[in-house]
């Protein structure tokens, strides 16, 4: 398999604002922005051709990629005019692979970090003579997710959309977005319009007799479709709890790029990431979470697992734990946001004007 296809087309609205300026494959992880660490393990496992479906600000993909030599692949871009879903967006890019009819195709997911052993399910699809294999994993409340039941020998029996009665939840293994598909497969997705492959491509696939094969592998796997999600992941990237060659340093308790400026008593830990030309001033603290480039932790700040978007500044004195704040945000000193606040980008709030205790 040397094939890939890359869905990266998705808003990211659940990521807003981080998404505001900046598609989510794109929103920087441990350094590097997040589709680097998923195109580094796709050369890993032998991939050299990768095409990338593009939808929302598709500009900025190819200017930061190229044409992918610098990472050793072939990079090609694919740009939808309307959304497409997941099916239709895999069709819709068909015509830019080389591969032959019974050759097989890893398509991924742009917002699941993961530790799939790649070369693993490319051997089970080749080995059960599958027409389609998915990457499954198994959490502790499927409800949020389509499950998918397998038999003794790992075929695929069901798919069944986010269930919500106990009856409903027969299995724990979940579609963990990452596919191998047998290049014919592909063509018979209808061109044109939206398909999603979930709902429509292997449900119709299943009913139609196919083999469609489960592969459970239980390593890391995360989605970052949300802001908490998002930061954890980061920080289990420099912590080397998820696994990638892109991390652009050794893994350890932080990340801090060559050009930032981190005080001698500020103390980092838990996967931390400062960002190029990005300021952590005297006494700080910043646990688990993410400095974008340019942004500035004022002296005496305390940051908790939250994500400073790029140029932003947070005041001295003030504390943040579970927070978002939007690229050029302003917090001024003395402020307290807790547990999902979500500053927006450009916003300026005035010192000691938001707090979750008293002023004493």
């Amino acid at each position: 398999m040397t094939e890939a296809i890359l869905l990266v087309g998705g808003k990211g609205t659940r990521l807003r604002p981080l998404t505001v300026n900046t598609p989510k494959p794109m929103v920087p992880a441990a350094g590097v922005p997040f589709l680097a660490h998923q195109l580094a393990r796709a050369r890993a496992a032998g991939v050299d051709h990768v095409v990338m479906a593009t939808s929302y600000l598709a500009e900025v993909f190819e200017p930061y990629f190229g044409d992918g030599s610098q990472l050793g692949l072939h990079l090609e871009y694919v740009t939808e005019k309307e959304p497409l879903g997941t099916g239709g967006a895999i069709r819709n890019v068909a015509s830019r692979l080389h591969s032959a009819a019974d050759a097989p195709v890893l398509i991924f997911n742009g917002d699941i970090l993961t530790g799939l052993d790649i070369g693993a399910l490319v051997d089970t699809h080749t080995r059960t003579g599958a027409d389609v294999s998915l990457h499954l994993t198994r959490v502790a409340d499927p409800r949020a997710y389509g499950l998918v039941p397998t038999d003794d020998s790992g075929r695929v029996t069901a798919f069944l959309e986010k269930p919500q009665t106990p009856e409903e939840i027969v299995t724990d293994q979940i579609n963990a977005g990452a596919y191998v598909f047998n290049r014919s497969v592909i063509d018979t997705i209808p061109a044109g319009r939206p398909v999603s492959v979930e709902r429509e491509t292997f449900p119709g696939l299943l009913s139609d007799g196919a083999h469609l094969q489960g592969m459970v592998d239980s390593t890391y796997w995360l989605d970052l479709g949300t802001p908490e999600a998002f930061v954890r992941g980061s920080a289990d990237l420099v912590l080397g709890r998820a696994p990638s060659p892109a991390v652009p340093g050794r893994c350890g308790d932080q990340l801090v790029l060559a050009t930032a400026q981190v005080a001698p008593d500020a103390k980092l830990t838990g996967g931390t990431v400062v960002g190029a030309g990005a300021t952590v001033g005297a006494g700080a603290r910043v646990d688990g979470s993410t400095v974008l480039d340019d942004a500035v932790i004022a002296p005496g700040a305390d940051v908790r697992d939250s994500l400073i978007g790029a140029g932003a500044r947070i005041g001295a004195g003030t504390l943040l734990d579970g927070a978002v704040v939007g690229d050029g945000a302003v917090v001024g000193e003395h402020n307290e946001l807790r547990e999902g606040i979500r500053v927006w980008c450009g916003a300026r709030i005035p010192a000691g004007a938001v707090r979750f205790s008293s002023d004493q």
